[in-house]
């Protein structure tokens, strides 16, 4: 008896354990799950990366494609890192700041609601550009990471997804969570522009659907914008 008594004390702490565990997972699993949307969205919607991608594909060969593609998704993780790091720093010293970080996260994700909109209203269709560089791939894949890491909008669109998927207090498990999921999303993501829209057919078939997938765009992003600003500081 006085064995089992002993054991009771470690049964309590191991459930407790699990029960804060399934607690953590419910209060931010949905933050996670739509940061990584906003992230998945964003691939559907080609920008200057993007057509990079496409464009060299279709011009120059899947192979320089691929390496582009894995340099800009490269950038991604190291974006991911430098606004996890800097967003967790940051609440650390000044928890008050989540409020204006998400505030500003909402307007830009706003923003790109309404490019989203215009870009289903406008008659223009994509167009794809190529890289041509000497070399092999390496060239393009150190182009690729470059491209991304100076990319100004990088950082908004970065603190915007943290923002999302973040709040104060936050487990270290949480800001994995995203720069995994986003850095596997955004490599899967390119790889597959370079490999499926390297050929015209394909890029016809998305020139037919572009408008609804704008505009399905905006509206995820209007939501996502919508939760931002009504989530708890």
């Amino acid at each position: 008896m006085e064995h089992i008594r002993n054991k009771l004390p470690y049964r309590h702490s191991c459930v407790n354990l699990r029960r804060q565990a399934l607690s953590d997972v419910q209060t931010y699993l949905p933050g996670i799950l739509l940061a990584l949307g906003a992230m998945g969205v964003s691939l559907l919607s080609p920008g200057p990366n993007i057509l990079a991608v496409i464009g060299t594909s279709m011009s120059t060969g899947r192979a320089s494609g691929r390496a582009l593609a894995a340099g800009i998704a490269s950038g991604s993780f190291l974006w991911s890192l430098l606004a996890w790091s800097g967003f967790t720093a940051v609440l650390t010293l000044y928890a008050s700041v989540l409020t204006v970080i998400k505030v500003a996260g909402a307007f830009y994700l706003l923003w790109l609601a309404v490019k989203s909109f215009r870009s289903a209203a406008s008659a223009h269709d994509i167009e794809a550009k190529s890289l041509d560089l000497a070399g092999g791939p390496s060239k393009y894949y150190l182009r690729g990471l470059t491209i991304q890491m100076t990319n100004p909008k990088a950082a908004l669109a970065w603190i915007a997804i943290m923002s999302l998927g973040m709040q104060a207090g936050a487990p270290l498990w949480v800001g994995l969570s995203i720069v995994a999921g986003t850095t596997i999303m955004s490599f899967a993501g390119h790889m597959i522009y370079a490999v499926a829209f390297s050929t015209r057919p394909v890029v016809n078939v998305y020139i037919r659907a572009r408008r609804w997938i704008q505009a399905g765009l905006g509206a995820f992003f209007c939501f996502a914008s919508y939760k931002l600003l009504t989530s708890k500081i």
